[in-house]
């Protein structure tokens, strides 16, 4: 795939960053050059099967000393000052070339089922967390369900833990679960009474199966199932947190996923903008090339204004967590402009390389063409993870007061 010069490196200006985060980027650049990139057309127009999960690519990450980065040297992780700030950016380099799979593999396994591990009590953490990040499994984060997803209250949560000796028998279907269909592990939020709990399955436990992947239009490397729990026992010292307390400990590991989602937004828009940038000034129409019209030229203006904007915010939410252990409304405002921003210039993208932004490769020649399939996997970003729509009401929230917004 050609996304031919990066114009982060020209646009962007990294001065405010720390030199770890530095680091981290280059690190980072180099395995998605080397190791992402000859397989990303692949891994971007490949539809979903049980069988194509990136087993090789997970195993080249964990190798590579990817998962170490969101965590503490005490877990075996990098020890870094700024671990939040440096797994967005690492985000950022692996969805340049294949945003599914930083979702399905980082987004999903790092932050979503690392960092719920992170904040687990001490047997969990010391137990699990390690193995995480040598990669030694594979991770699901269990929320969503058939009638619940955005709204994750507990009236409306159908998947319901019983107490029993020694543990809690699970029942119920999640659905939209990544990485479902070859994970080891599961986080799985339940009903118990009239609150949550969040508990930590074995997903070779009797009782669960798994379904076949979703047949998505984008997002191909993120490989979502149903997951069904029949009485499947979990035993108390695998309660995340505390009995009752798992919508919170839920929400915080989502809250950090929102940045994710916004730098993986970001990572899409450069590359549409990117590539359509160096179309734009090699393809001649009437004479000139395109990007010599000037509705091109203000428009892309504004495209990279906006890039630069997004992607400050996200490392802004990112570097308040690290500083401060909460970002909620910065999240949400990341979240929404980069998934957003990465809709609206793959969009335009298409736009302005007209049918070779419409096509995926030419049969006569074989030329291969990016932008299709980054529109594809564009619009999840303002569904999933907490629709928009609720990312806007939580900054509404801090704005107007829960009192009035509710």
């Amino acid at each position: 795939m050609d996304l031919h010069r990066r114009h982060a490196d020209t646009l962007f200006n990294d001065i405010f960053l720390p030199a770890e985060t530095l680091q981290i980027r280059r690190e980072v650049r180099q395995f998605a050059d080397d190791v992402v990139r000859p397989v990303a057309r692949q891994l971007n127009t490949t539809p979903e099967s049980r069988d194509s999960f990136p087993h090789a690519l997970f195993k080249a990450m964990a190798a590579a000393g990817l998962y170490r980065i969101p965590f503490g040297a005490d877990v075996g992780g990098r020890g870094l000052e700024f671990p939040t700030l440096a797994t967005v950016t690492l985000l950022e380099e692996l969805a340049y070339y294949a945003p599914s799979l930083a979702s399905a593999l980082f987004d999903g396994q790092a932050i979503l089922v690392g960092q719920t591990l992170n904040r687990a009590g001490d047997f969990l953490r010391k137990k699990y967390l390690p193995q995480l990040v040598r990669g030694e499994f594979i991770g699901s984060f269990a929320t969503s369900e058939p009638e619940a997803s955005t709204d994750l209250s507990p009236h409306n949560m159908q998947t319901v833990a019983t107490k029993t000796e020694g543990g809690w028998l699970i029942s119920g279907t999640k659905r939209w679960i990544t990485n479902s269909v070859a994970a080891d592990y599961i986080a799985v939020l339940c009903r118990t009474g009239e609150r949550q709990t969040f508990l930590f399955a074995d997903m070779k436990a009797p009782g669960i199966q798994v379904s076949d992947p979703d047949r998505k239009m984008g997002n191909y490397a993120q490989l979502t199932a149903d997951v069904r729990f029949d009485r499947v026992f979990v035993a108390d010292d695998h309660v995340i947190g505390t009995e009752n307390g798992g919508l919170r400990a839920a929400l915080g590991a989502l809250m950090l996923g929102r940045m994710g989602i916004g730098a993986i937004g970001v990572a899409m828009a450069q590359a549409a903008f990117d590539f359509s940038a160096g179309y734009m000034s090699r393809r001649k129409v009437f004479g000139r090339p395109i990007a010599a019209f000037q509705h091109w030229q203000f428009r892309f203006a504004d495209h990279a204004t906006a890039i630069e904007l997004a992607r400050n915010l996200y490392q802004k939410a990112a570097l308040i967590y690290d500083k401060t252990g909460n970002a909620e409304t910065e999240a949400a405002m990341a979240k929404v402009v980069g998934s957003e921003l990465a809709v609206n210039v793959a969009r335009d993208a298409i736009q302005a390389c007209g049918a070779y932004g419409f096509v995926q490769s030419l049969g006569g020649s074989g030329e291969q063409f990016p932008l299709e399939s980054i529109y594809r996997d564009a619009k999840i970003g303002e569904i999933y993870e907490g629709a928009n729509e609720v990312q806007r009401w939580v900054v509404a929230r801090n704005i107007f007061g829960r009192d009035i917004t509710g």
